[in-house]
């Protein structure tokens, strides 16, 4: 298991379960304060340049939605797994509207009801997270794989 996150750091989410990840802008510098992440999800339209931690790539265009959902829910599944041992780190270019959205489909995975895991996040994350009416849509009806149970640690 790896340092966990400072809970107080810039940008890092407490999910109900007590489980720490970090969301971030890419557009601003690398935060100052605290380790870097060991593994990190980039929700952009175009891959993202390389990082000196293990990465995945998203493709997940600005104000819209994942281009392939299947994906994106196997990714931030496997993201919230990781989290229990790693610094897990979810970026976009501004980081409010699809890493938002992501940090809110993690809640859900964690246990937040999904018709509030936007508000959670916003609370929780920042206030203007999740930035379009889709991506609210997205995260409400985010959920376990059909005929499948809620992932366990």
């Amino acid at each position: 298991m790896t340092e966990p996150w400072n809970p107080t750091a810039t940008g890092v989410l407490r999910l109900p379960s007590g489980r720490l990840v970090r969301g971030r802008g890419l557009r601003r510098p690398l935060p100052a304060d605290g380790p870097a992440p060991t593994y990190g999800v980039y929700l952009l339209g175009k891959q993202p340049p390389q990082l000196p931690w293990e990465t995945r790539w998203l493709r997940w265009p600005d104000f819209r939605l994942p281009a392939d959902r299947a994906e994106a829910h196997a990714v931030l599944t496997d993201a919230w797994h990781r989290s229990l041992t790693e610094r897990v780190e979810f970026a976009c270019a501004g980081g409010r509207g699809r890493t938002g959205t992501a940090l809110a489909c993690l809640a859900v995975l964690d246990g937040v009801p999904p018709g509030e895991a936007v508000d959670y996040v916003r609370a929780h994350y920042d206030r203007r997270a999740v930035e379009t009416p889709w991506q609210r849509r997205y995260a409400a009806g985010f959920g376990p794989v059909s005929g499948a149970a809620r992932p366990e640690a």
